[in-house]
């Protein structure tokens, strides 16, 4: 054998190992027909309101039983600002809780990219300058419908104003955690399942009245609010059903939020300021009412 073809044996025996030792790259998962379906779509829905509900419970208990030992009572507790505070840190072992029940499902405990199979990625004609901007005329749009529409004060309204640590701690909530978890939930994982299995329209209608729902109990006495949060979850999920990316929807929330709750940190400084300067001071309190 001559020392050309040695070489080009050994050669082949190297680019052989080589291919054997590559891996299949991973097949593309289209976001509008994901892996899951709609069952385990409804239950992601259904632990992430259950968890909401029970972790705002548990947070408060320590305190309760606290009072019921050191005070020997237990009266007045449900107007507490302590209590309210408790609730409010609840959320986010809530948030962190929906967040793996979400990576499970949607990766297969692993075996499955997360991000790229939610669609979390911009589409051509939809950047996130866009994003910003829907996000803001929403806002703009939903400041002008409370104000014709009127109501009475919100629960949201009523923990925002029990104390300056709940007031920032909501704000925290509704830009650090609020919009992704929401997002990833309805928008992520039980949008495209339902859009796949009764076609976009339904889907659009159930998930945008699921999200309004959730938010309910917090506006239930205030119309205006809830035709601002009903709007808000429309949009969302329209831009979700027309990109077919999630990357739009929460960009679109994270401002909305994000503006709120920049205003509501602010809000108690300037709150001389706004008294003496009544457009400013209707401003802010209308703003401060729309979180999501």
């Amino acid at each position: 054998m001559s020392t050309n073809e040695a070489a080009a044996e050994d050669k082949l025996l190297i680019e052989t190992i080589f291919d054997d030792q590559k891996t299949e790259a991973a097949p593309f998962i289209d976001p509008n027909d994901p892996p899951w379906g709609v069952a385990q779509a409804v239950l992601v829905w259904f632990i992430s309101v259950a968890v909401l509900l029970f972790m705002q419970l548990i947070a408060g208990l320590p305190y309760v039983i606290y009072k019921a030992i050191v005070t020997k009572s237990t009266a007045g507790l449900a107007l507490d600002p302590n209590l309210i505070f408790c609730s409010i840190l609840g959320v986010i072992p809530a948030h962190i809780v929906t967040f793996l029940v979400v990576w499970v499902v949607v990766t297969n405990r692993g075996r499955r990219p997360f991000w790229p199979t939610l669609g979390w990625s911009w589409p051509k004609n939809f950047g996130p300058w866009k994003a910003a901007g829907l996000a803001v005329l929403l806002l703009v749009v939903g400041v002008v419908i409370t104000q014709f529409v009127g109501g009475k004060e919100t629960q949201l309204e009523q923990i925002i104003g029990s104390s300056l640590k709940t007031r920032f701690a909501t704000a925290f909530l509704a830009v650090v955690t609020a919009p992704l978890v929401e997002e990833l939930t309805f928008r992520g994982v039980l949008y495209p399942a339902l859009q796949r299995a009764l076609g976009m329209i339904w889907a659009v209608v159930l998930v945008s009245a699921l999200f309004a729902g959730v938010h309910l109990l917090q506006y239930f006495n205030n119309f205006g609010v809830v035709a601002v949060i009903t709007m808000l979850s429309v949009s969302l999920t329209l831009v979700r059903a027309k990109t077919g990316r999630l990357l739009p929807s929460f960009m679109m929330h994270l401002v909305f939020n994000g503006i709120q709750a920049a205003i509501l940190i602010v809000q108690p400084f300037v709150g001389r300021f706004a008294e003496q300067k009544p457009a400013t001071g209707f401003i802010i309190s209308t703003l401060s009412k729309l979180f999501t």
